[in-house]
């Protein structure tokens, strides 16, 4: 073993810590993989502030995270295993983080720290999932997990949308991305200003689908397809947002004793097609390509200002607790990780012995975990992809070659870590993540269907919603809706339901169609150009735990319509339909309920 670093050294880390804690800043992008980056290899893209901040920063060379966004954002953010908490999915009421889950936005928030979370959440949107309701006390998001997805504000496009700030939905004017790093700025200069440590957390919902942004960045690639061009040109305008960041960081005076952090949240979407660093799969895979990604950490007062490629494998469950043991932060004493401090890795001027370990990523998107499904159990040399695939990832980086028949030993030894790992998360799987209903408080709660639970995926998105889901291919008694909502109703008495077909703010008549909205620029077609289709609606029922509780006839200039019902204390499965002419059913794919 070398030795560590010295004693004088550490000492005046904790001075520093004792005497003014660092700030941080996190940016996560959406669906941007390790080769969306010029510093990684990719020979078209243009990234000269993430290629700079990577030049100057220690970097997870060998950093996994889940393969889809709910649940490396649910990692990330409690340092517990995603299935631990309840997110194991994107939508079907899986994306939701568990209430009692403590957020990094709470833990830092009780340390101190002003917490600011800007962008992308996807990790419920009501009451007590919200972000405001996790420890960040200014929030400027959008609905779901991206602009225009369902529970966000209807009609919403990535430019001159509506955002929730604090709760309260406002217009703003520009593209979402620049939307969001300016509330993201304004947020730093006013903690600055109040001399006050901040966290701020700006998590874009770009290069996602659908590939819209700013004609001048698709201009950049105009050599490319247009579905490229708009991907690497939405992640363009997240570098220059990046280095308009440090810039203020360093104009207000604070960049030195500021952790300034760059990741992603999976696997590329589109940019395998250029570039992939020589790995195997995308995002939503099992292989490395789908959840190796880019972590930079750049942290001048810490001595975390250069080159320092760590090739250790980590994960995203070891963030919290390597920004809390960074930061000198304290955490409730009951409170355990899954993951471990990554301080010593980090620290260029730290030379340790780093125990070999095990980790697991797995791509569920199901209502309930399978075991084994679309898992890779990791160690620094080797990989096991579903229980039976064995890479030796060091001399085979594009995993094309399985040595599982060469290397039993290995093989039953990364079970036997899966199989302990699986037996004590399977215990928790069936705590399902319910919507509250009645909480003081929070009287009037608004659902929509992108949290129905079901065989079927839902209409997550508006495009989807306009189309009724694809739902009503044609009216046929035989038409069934076969999801619910799992509510959780708080406190017992009168309640008013009223459902939908069209959320609130479009005041539109329920058996109405809808003509299209406006398309922006981009590659692809924004959800709101998309006609939308009539739901020849008769009736609306209101279903609670499968008993049909009440009936009213629905007109044609209905825009919703309300029942009015007691609700006992407890669990339940709700589920209003709208009964067609022909006798189908579609499920009421907006409910507001309001404790009387």
């Amino acid at each position: 073993m070398k030795p560590v670093l010295g004693l004088a050294l550490a000492l005046t880390c904790l001075s520093l810590d004792a005497a003014e804690k660092p700030n941080i800043v996190l940016i996560i992008t959406d669906d941007q993989g390790y080769g969306d980056l010029g510093c990684t290899g990719n020979p078209v893209i243009k990234t000269p502030h993430m290629d700079a901040l990577a030049a100057e920063s220690s970097t997870l060379d060998d950093y996994h995270v889940a393969p889809t966004c709910s649940p490396t954002r649910a990692a990330l953010l409690t340092g517990h295993w995603t299935n631990r908490t309840g997110v194991w999915h994107t939508i079907m009421g899986r994306s939701m983080l568990r209430a009692d889950e403590i957020t990094l936005g709470q833990l830092l928030k009780d340390n101190g720290y002003e917490t600011g979370m800007f962008g992308k959440w996807h990790l419920g949107d009501n009451y007590p999932y919200r972000p405001e309701d996790r420890g960040f006390t200014e929030v400027y998001r959008h609905g779901g997990g991206g602009v225009g997805q369902t529970p966000d504000y209807w009609d919403n496009s990535y430019f001159d949308g509506h955002y929730f700030h604090n709760g309260e939905a406002v217009p703003a004017k520009g593209f979402c991305t620049d939307v969001f790093f300016e509330a993201g700025h304004a947020f730093i200069r006013k903690c600055v200003a109040a001399k006050k440590p901040f966290f701020a957390y700006i998590a874009t919902n770009a290069p996602h689908g659908p590939l819209h942004c700013p004609q001048k960045y698709m201009d950049l690639y105009k050599d490319q397809p247009a579905g490229i061009a708009a991907f690497f040109g939405m992640i363009t305008n997240i570098d220059e947002n990046l280095g308009k960041t440090r810039s203020l960081l360093r104009e207000l005076g604070v960049a030195d004793n500021t952790i300034f952090i760059f990741t992603t949240d999976n696997g590329t979407a589109g940019g395998a097609k250029v570039f992939n660093a020589g790995m195997r799969g995308a995002k939503g895979s099992e292989y490395d390509g789908g959840h190796r990604v880019p972590f930079f950490l750049h942290w001048p007062a810490g001595g975390m200002d250069r080159k320092n490629p760590v090739k250790e494998i980590a994960h995203a469950v070891d963030i919290v607790p390597t920004l809390l043991d960074l930061t000198g932060s304290s955490k409730p004493d009951d409170l355990k990780f899954d993951g471990v401090s990554l301080r010593a890795l980090l620290d260029p001027m730290t030379d340790v012995d780093w125990a070999d370990r095990m980790l697991v990523t797995d791509s569920q998107r199901v209502v309930d975990p399978i075991k084994w499904r679309k898992s890779a159990v990791m160690s620094r040399r080797w990989r096991l992809v579903n229980g039976e695939e064995l890479y030796e990832i060091e001399a085979d980086p594009g995993q094309k070659t399985d040595v599982a028949d060469q290397h039993p030993d290995q093989v039953a030894r990364m079970r036997a870590f899966y199989e302990k790992w699986w037996a004590e998360l399977e215990p928790t799987f069936s705590r399902t993540t319910e919507l509250h209903l009645g909480q003081p408080g929070h009287e009037t709660v608004t659902l929509t269907c992108h949290d129905w639970i079901g065989k079927n995926p839902p209409p997550w998105n508006q495009g989807q919603i306009r189309r009724a889901g694809n739902l009503l291919q044609e009216d046929s008694p035989t038409l069934r809706h076969e999801s619910h909502w799992a509510v959780k109703v708080v406190t017992a008495g009168t309640y008013e339901i009223t459902v939908s077909r069209w959320p609130q703010e479009a005041g539109h008549p329920i058996t109405a169609p809808l003509p299209p909205g406006g398309n922006v620029p981009g590659a692809s077609k924004a959800y709101r150009s998309h006609p939308g289709v009539a739901v020849p609606a008769v009736e609306a029922v209101l279903r609670l735990d499968g008993r049909d509780l009440a009936r009213k006839p629905v007109s044609g200039d209905d825009t919703a319509i309300t029942f009015t019902t007691e609700l006992p204390a407890g669990s339940h499965r709700l589920a209003p339909v709208f009964l067609t002419r022909k006798g189908g059913e579609v499920g009421a794919f907006y409910a507001v309920v309001s404790k009387k």
